[in-house]
């Protein structure tokens, strides 16, 4: 496999060392719920991941095996959706981290984010061989379960509150309301997964773009001065790592667009 792409902004704030990245981990990892890890060598694939080397990261996640199986999913994950540039490199790297994760999900049931990551992994791939090809897949039963025994096994797992509010919007987006409730797609429901993803994670600029995403998906022009208004506060957050970096200009390409 070719080399990863560089992470293309200034990292130097992200740069932590073990003590400082255990002083932030509540706040980075309000998202995903991810517990402190007790392996140094999984806490030296954290460091690595939190300042955007995405592809070390990987590489130390998977030597460290355990919890740093989380990390490599993680780093190739967000860097598959945010970095890589060739659409079937991107599309291999989310079956990876799928098949991955439903390894690790084997090995430690219990474990959210094994559930999570496949989750992610398969939702990004739909979206990137389209929606409604992927729900004749059968695609988005296995999003949908997934996410739900994320959030059954960490409830305030705010991510998967994202995925799963994105997984009801994408659905009644692409095939109507009628068809959507055969894939279990409900509008109430959707609305009310990104008002809790936000209230365990205030600070989200994920959140909020997706929440914005969401609201036009779901209720239409309507809500667009909503949208605009999380996308104007998601671009204005301060990143405290290379991921949420990724997010915050993402936020701002969309006001500028």
């Amino acid at each position: 496999m070719a080399a990863w792409t560089a992470f293309p902004y200034d990292n130097k704030a992200f740069q932590y060392s073990a003590a400082a990245l255990k002083k932030q981990w509540p706040r980075l990892h309000a998202g995903d719920a991810e517990p402190w890890p007790e392996d140094v060598a999984v806490i030296k694939a954290w460091t690595l991941f939190h300042a955007g080397k995405f592809e070390q990261a990987c590489a130390a996640g998977l030597a460290a095996g355990g919890d740093g199986i989380t990390v490599a999913n993680k780093a190739q994950a967000i860097y598959a959706q945010y970095l890589e540039k060739k659409e079937k490199a991107k599309l291999e790297m989310f079956l990876e981290v799928a098949e991955r994760a439903h390894q690790q999900q084997a090995d430690a049931p219990a474990n959210p984010n094994a559930w999570y990551w496949q989750a992610y992994a398969i939702g990004r791939y739909s979206q990137g061989i389209s929606v409604a090809k992927a729900l004749t897949l059968g695609l988005g039963s296995k999003v949908k379960q997934a996410l739900e025994k994320t959030i059954d096994l960490q409830p305030r797992h705010a991510d998967a509150h994202i995925a799963l509010g994105t997984f009801h919007a994408e659905v009644i987006d692409k095939v109507g309301r009628l068809l959507g409730r055969t894939q279990g797609a409900d509008a109430a429901t959707g609305l009310k997964l990104f008002e809790k993803a936000l209230k365990l994670n205030p600070g989200s600029a994920i959140a909020m773009i997706e929440r914005a995403n969401g609201l036009v998906m779901l209720e239409g022009d309507k809500r667009l001065q909503q949208a605009e208004a999380l996308y104007a506060q998601a671009a204005q957050s301060q990143p405290l790592d290379a991921m949420e970096c990724l997010d915050v200009e993402m936020a701002k390409a969309e006001m500028a667009d």
